[in-house]
C-alpha cells in the first residue's frame, strides 16, 4: 500500500518560539520526526507543510519535500489540522499527479514514538473493520467518570460523566491522545476534512506515557530531553 508521512509544522508558536526547530539532542526538534518516517519500511515519501522559510529550510537539510508554503489561511492560530494535510494531498494529486491509498501524519512535537508503535499503528489498519483512522494515545490517569469534575453555573463542581462510581477500577476504560501517529486511508481522510475527524471510524494504539510527550512549553522540551537522554534519540 502506497504511503506518504506527513509533517505539519506552523512557524507562529506562542507557548514555545521556535519549537519546531529548537534542537534536541543535536538535531532540530522537527528532524527527529523526519528521520523517523525516512527510516521506516512502510513509508514511500515524506513531505512538510510548513508556512515558515526556516521551517522548509530545516526540513529539506533533513531529507523531506516542502512542496510549497502553507498559505496564510491555513496557517492561523485556530487552523484545524485535517485541512492542512488535505491540502498538502490535494496538491500532490492534482499538480504532480501522486496518489496514495495511506497517509502517516506525524506530530513534530512528538519525537519519542519508536518504530514499533508505527508498526502496531500500520497493523491495527490493515484490520478486517478497516477504520478510516488509527491514532496514538495513552493512560494520563485521568477519568471523567471518577476524578474529573466540571464546573456547574452555580460555582460547584461534579464529576464530569455520571457518578458514584467507588474505585478508577470500577470506571470505563478511557485514554488521553497524545498526537503521536495518524495513521489515516486515503478517502477518510477526505472526508474527515470536510465533516471532522470523528466521522469516521476510528481505533487506537496505547503508547506509554514516556513516550507520550507532546513539546508546547519550555517544560515539555525539558521533560522530552529528560525522557529521551543523549544516544536514545541519534544526533
Amino acid at each position: 500500500m502506497k504511503t506518504i508521512a506527513t509533517i505539519c509544522a506552523r512557524g507562529g508558536s506562542k507557548g514555545l518560539p521556535g519549537k519546531n526547530i529548537r534542537p534536541l539532542h543535536g538535531r532540530p526538534l522537527i528532524a527527529h520526526s523526519i528521520a523517523f518516517a525516512l527510516e521506516h519500511p512502510a513509508i514511500d515519501a515524506v513531505c512538510v507543510s510548513t508556512d515558515d522559510e526556516r521551517i522548509a529550510e530545516v526540513a529539506r537539510a533533513a531529507g523531506a519535500e516542502v512542496p510549497y508554503l502553507r498559505p496564510p489561511e491555513l496557517a492561523r492560530d485556530d487552523s484545524p489540522k485535517l485541512p492542512v494535510i488535505e491540502h498538502l494531498l490535494e496538491f500532490l494529486e492534482r499538480e504532480q499527479g501522486r496518489s496514495y491509498e495511506r497517509v502517516v501524519d506525524l506530530q513534530p512535537t512528538s519525537p519519542l514514538r519508536i518504530p514499533q508503535d508505527l508498526d502496531a499503528c500500520l497493523r491495527r489498519a490493515d484490520d478486517p473493520d478497516e477504520p478510516g483512522l488509527v491514532l496514538t494515545a495513552f493512560d494520563s490517569g485521568c477519568n471523567p467518570y471518577f476524578n474529573l469534575v466540571e464546573l456547574q453555573g452555580d460555582g460547584s463542581v461534579l464529576v464530569s460523566k455520571g457518578g458514584g462510581l467507588a474505585t478508577r477500577q470500577s470506571a470505563p476504560a478511557v485514554w488521553t491522545l497524545n498526537g503521536s501517529i495518524y495513521v489515516w486511508r486515503r478517502a477518510a481522510l477526505a472526508h474527515a476534512a470536510r465533516h471532522g475527524m470523528w466521522s469516521v471510524r476510528v481505533a487506537a494504539h496505547i503508547m506509554p506515557p514516556s513516550r507520550s510527550v507532546d513539546i508546547d512549553t519550555a517544560e515539555d522540551f525539558a521533560a522530552a530531553e529528560r525522557a529521551a537522554p543523549e544516544g536514545k534519540l541519534r544526533p
